[in-house]
C-alpha cells in the first residue's frame, strides 16, 4: 500500500496508549522475528527498515492540515534524530503493488469458482475443455472474460507448469487448486504476506484506535486443547472456511459485472492457526481422519 494514500485520514496521536501497546506489541513481532532470522534479515537491516517507515508515515499519514511538514515535526513524532529525518525524508517507503501475473491468474481463479457458466449446481468450477463452439464455456473463452493480452495457450502452459491445473482423460482442463496459493520457491507468496498481514493489523489497528471499532475482527479460540482435538478442529476450521471464501467470491464476482468502478479496495481474509508448544505429535490410533 502507497503509504500516501492514508494522508486524506484524520491523524489521532495518543502518546499514553504507548505503554499499553508494548506487551501485544511483542507477541505480534515473534513471528516476525523469527521470520527474519529464518530467512536471513539481520537487526540492522530491520532497524533501518523501520527507521526508514517511521519517516514515511509520519511525514504523510500525520501532517497537520494546512501547514507543510518539517523536519522538526517528524522528529518529534518519531524520536529519530533532526538530521536523520531530512536524510531520509523523501526517499519514499515500499509500495506495495500486484505482480501482473498474480493478479491475472488471481481474477482467472475467481470467475473459474464464481461464474454460473463454469461451475457446476454446487458452485464447483467445472473441467473445461480447451476451446469450444458457439459460446460454450471452455478455458479459452475464461481467459478471455478476464484479458485479451494474453494467449489462452500461454496461461495454461504457465499454470500446468506450477500445477494449477491438470488435463484429464477427456482432454479437459480441470482446476487442482480452489485458490491461488502460492508455493515453494514462488516469489508472490511474499506479495500475500505483505497484503494480507497488512490488512489485518490495519483493521485491528483502526479498531483500537476508534470509539466504535469500523471493522469485522474476531476469532474463535480454545486453549488446553489434546494435539488430536486440535488438529480435528483445525481440519473442519478449513473446511468451513473454504466454503465461506467461496461464497464471498461468488457475490462479489457477480456484483463486479454491475459496478461503476472506482478507486476503493475489500479484502475479505480467514486464517486457521493451531499451536502445538510440545511437537503435537500422535498418539497410536489417532491418524483418523475428521
Amino acid at each position: 500500500m502507497n503509504a500516501k494514500s492514508r494522508s486524506s485520514k484524520p491523524a489521532s496521536h495518543q502518546p499514553i496508549a504507548a505503554p499499553k501497546l508494548h506487551a501485544p506489541l511483542a507477541r505480534l513481532l515473534r513471528p516476525l522475528v523469527r521470520l527474519c532470522i529464518r530467512s536471513g534479515m539481520t537487526f540492522p537491516a530491520l532497524a533501518q527498515l523501520l527507521r526508514e517507515l517511521f519517516v514515511n508515515v509520519a511525514e504523510h499519514d500525520f501532517a497537520l492540515e494546512g501547514k507543510e511538514q518539517t523536519d522538526s515535526r517528524v522528529s518529534l513524532l518519531t524520536g529519530i534524530h533532526r538530521k536523520e529525518v531530512a536524510r531520509l525524508r523523501g526517499a519514499g517507503a515500499p509500495v506495495n503493488e500486484t505482480p501482473a501475473t498474480l493478479s491475472r491468474t488471481s481474477a482467472i481463479i475467481a470467475r473459474w469458482l464464481a461464474a454460473p457458466e463454469f461451475t457446476d449446481a454446487k458452485g464447483e468450477p467445472l473441467p473445461l475443455p480447451r476451446t469450444a463452439a458457439n459460446d460454450a464455456p471452455s478455458f479459452e473463452s475464461l481467459v478471455a472474460s478476464i484479458t485479451k493480452d494474453v494467449r489462452p495457450r500461454a496461461v495454461l502452459d504457465e499454470w500446468l507448469d506450477r500445477k494449477l491445473v491438470t488435463i484429464n482423460d477427456n482432454d479437459q482442463i480441470v482446476l487442482v487448486e480452489t485458490a491461488f496459493v502460492p508455493r515453494g520457491e514462488d516469489d508472490r507468496k511474499w506479495h500475500y504476506l505483505g497484503r494480507n498481514l497488512h490488512d489485518h493489523i490495519a483493521a485491528a489497528a483502526d479498531n483500537v484506535s476508534s470509539a466504535t471499532p469500523p471493522f469485522m475482527e474476531r476469532a474463535v479460540h480454545y486453549d488446553g486443547l489434546s494435539p488430536k482435538l486440535a488438529k480435528r478442529l483445525e481440519a473442519r476450521s478449513r473446511e468451513l472456511a473454504m466454503e465461506v471464501l467461496k461464497t464471498a467470491n461468488r457475490e462479489a464476482n457477480r456484483a463486479l459485472a454491475k459496478d461503476k468502478g472506482g478507486n476503493s479496495r475489500w479484502n475479505f481474509g480467514v486464517y486457521v492457526y493451531r499451536d502445538d508448544p510440545d511437537g503435537g505429535g500422535e498418539e497410536p490410533g489417532e491418524g483418523d481422519q475428521p
